[in-house]
């Protein structure tokens, strides 16, 4: 019946990728050789002091710690000393809990459930800290394989200490660089954000909203490196000025929001910033600022990042809070993690793995942040595991010469995998099954066939049972979390229009036309109202709305307004963005639940980035802004 609204049904959201999408390889990482070096550097000293005693068996706890060296390289250095001491509390800690459950008990069924039970609790506090690459499965790696390999409690202060030992000098090893590049981290963030906006001045229109999500994302994080370390403290003169020389580059990348069109010219430039900026190469002097961008600048010089990576306590209590708080979008993947782990080790056991670690690890390293990625994560770690198996078998000759090629083979595994990570996960699980199997060897050798029958065994068995978690506890709240994106983003346009002196405008109302549709993946058809596309060339009721309310923000801008509270205002609009963005594309990928309002995502996205470009634009303007300085 024409005008019958039917209420949607759980339903899949998207297809699932075809197979090369799944296994293409991607573009390196541009700092891909700072984690590599730094956990060599780290594995590499305590391992070659263990061989030196004779004592490589206890390589196990002293790597433990060592891979902490793998966290905080995107991070400025203040930041990143913070970071990296709450990762290896936590690795100490997690390592703490599962030697003490193995000391306490022989039941393999009751290890397997403290490992699933630390793997769930390093995904939810990796995910709610926002702690940045590696993310949790370095931290559940090591802690399920300390959980099965056999103690004593006598054993287990200097077990402890080793592990604590190893964290400690890679914090020293990831903090060392600060001695010749003190800026580094903020000079790449900034470089980071110029690629993008030259990325946006040479995108077509079609790829152009993706384009604008990036920037604002990459602005964000450069902002979040050059913020103060804390409200009121000056920072020392030479660092003050090399942070204002930083921040006006990153305001004339932000700058590039605000174009209309393509400009090969000014991408050039930004990208020459950029390089000059990786290189170390004196700061570049962009044009002179207008009054409104210099107001911005003194206040950004005392103005702290929102909720800071590796920021105050409070902001990190905050944080976990909130990913523990009632409705919590990260509470369903935390008990995805909790069962899927805990079933692969039982399942393990069924089929006679002594030590199914294996199968735990692999399990928790399949939940991502929606159940599409987990099945392209799946996939890959199958066939990486697969190849590493006879990458492994291959390198036997070699690694069973002595435990010095053990070692060598162990670091260059270790290498050759933070190498390829950013490339393609697959790739460098060909490197990290190896590795890992290398490290069980340091305390003795042990039959390779049964060792590549075992693993073979847990990554299938790790595989499924993640995918089964996926399907078996669904996250419905992603789309309550897009609700709230979408809300965000009306509120910070509103606050943007209020500290312009601007009355918001509403969008009209779209025209729906009822069809009838048949939802991807669902077998249910249904009636629904569907949008008038605003990619149209007439102009739509939104489209008209939007342009009135860029139009409505820029004249009010040319008045005069505070220019501290339009940045302000600015600044939380570009977030609310982000956030939007992010939270979209979690909850398309995520399997059985409510029709997704994307023709109301869109629109949001494109007012909100409409309005974004008029206050840029209105910041540009050098007669604008001056009655507010």
């Amino acid at each position: 019946m024409a005008g019958q609204l039917t209420l949607p049904v759980p339903a899949l959201r998207r297809p699932l990728p075809p197979l090369r999408q799944v296994f293409r390889l991607g573009a390196p990482g541009d700092i891909w050789h700072k984690p590599a070096v730094s956990a060599v550097v780290a594995l590499a000293a305590l391992n070659f002091v263990l061989l030196g005693a004779g004592r490589l068996d206890l390589s196990l706890y002293t790597s433990a710690g060592a891979l902490v060296a793998l966290y905080g390289h995107g991070l400025p250095y203040p930041a990143r000393t913070r970071t990296l001491a709450a990762v290896a509390l936590g690795t100490v800690a997690s390592t703490a809990a599962a030697l003490t459950a193995s000391a306490l008990t022989g039941s393999v069924t009751v290890l397997v459930a403290v490992a699933a039970s630390l793997a769930a609790v390093h995904k939810v506090v990796c995910d709610a800290t926002r702690i940045g690459p590696p993310g949790s499965i370095i931290i559940t790696f090591t802690s399920a394989s300390c959980a099965f390999v056999p103690q004593r409690l006598g054993d287990l202060p200097f077990h402890l200490a080793l592990t604590a030992g190893g964290a400690a000098l890679a914090w020293l090893v990831c903090l060392a660089p600060a001695l010749i590049r003190p800026h580094g981290p903020e000079r790449i963030a900034v470089a980071r954000a110029l690629e993008a906006a030259a990325r946006l001045l040479r995108s077509e229109p079609a790829g152009r909203p993706h384009a604008q999500a990036a920037l604002a994302a990459a602005v964000g994080a450069g902002r979040q490196a050059l913020a103060p370390r804390a409200p009121g403290r000056e920072p020392r003169t030479a660092r003050r000025e090399n942070t204002a020389a930083l921040h006006a580059l990153l305001l004339r990348g932000e700058s590039a929001l605000a174009a209309t069109a393509a400009d090969d010219g000014r991408a050039d430039r930004y990208e020459s910033w950029a390089r000059g900026l990786r290189r170390g190469r004196p700061l570049p002097s962009p044009e002179p600022l207008t009054p409104a961008e210099a107001h911005e600048l003194r206040e950004a010089a005392a103005r702290p990042a929102v909720a800071p990576v590796g920021g105050p306590r409070r902001a990190l209590r905050r944080a976990l809070r909130q990913a523990l708080r009632p409705g919590s979008p990260l509470l369903p993947i935390g008990l995805r993690v909790a069962v899927g782990c805990a079933a692969a080790g039982w399942l393990s056991m069924a089929f006679g793995v002594g030590r199914p670690y294996w199968a735990v690890v692999t399990a928790a390293s399949v939940f991502q942040a929606n159940s599409a990625l987990s099945w392209q994560r799946a996939l890959q770690r199958v066939l990486g595991n697969l190849l590493g198996l006879v990458l492994f078998t291959a390198l036997l000759p070699v690694s069973h010469s002595g435990q010095l090629a053990l070692v060598l083979l162990g670091l260059l595994c270790q290498f050759g995998a933070e190498a390829t990570i950013a490339r393609s996960y697959w790739l460098a699980s060909v490197l990290v099954t190896p590795m890992a199997l290398v490290m069980t060897e340091f305390a003795g050798y042990h039959p390779a066939r049964e060792m590549v029958a075992d693993r073979w065994l847990d990554t299938c068995i790790g595989a499924l049972a993640g995918l089964a978690a996926c399907l078996l506890v669904t996250n419905r709240r992603t789309a309550t979390r897009l609700e709230h994106a979408l809300t965000g983003v009306d509120d910070a346009a509103a606050a943007a229009h209020a500290a312009a002196g601007a009355t918001p405008m509403t969008a009209t109302p779209t025209t729906t036309t009822p069809t009838t549709g048949t939802r991807t993946g669902g077998t249910a058809t249904t009636t629904t109202p569907t949008t008038t596309p605003t990619t149209t060339t007439t102009p739509t009721p939104a489209t008209t709305a939007a342009r009135a309310e860029e139009a409505t923000a820029e004249a009010v801008v040319a008045e005069g307004a505070t220019a501290g509270a339009v940045a302000a205002a600015r600044g939380r609009l570009a977030h609310t963005l982000v956030e939007l963005r992010e939270a979209a594309d979690t909850a398309a990928g995520e399997w059985w639940q409510p029709v997704l309002p994307h023709e109301r995502v869109a629109e949001t996205e494109q007012r909100g980035h409409l309005l974004l470009a008029a206050l840029l634009r209105g910041r540009a303007a050098p007669s604008r802004g001056t009655a507010a300085l």
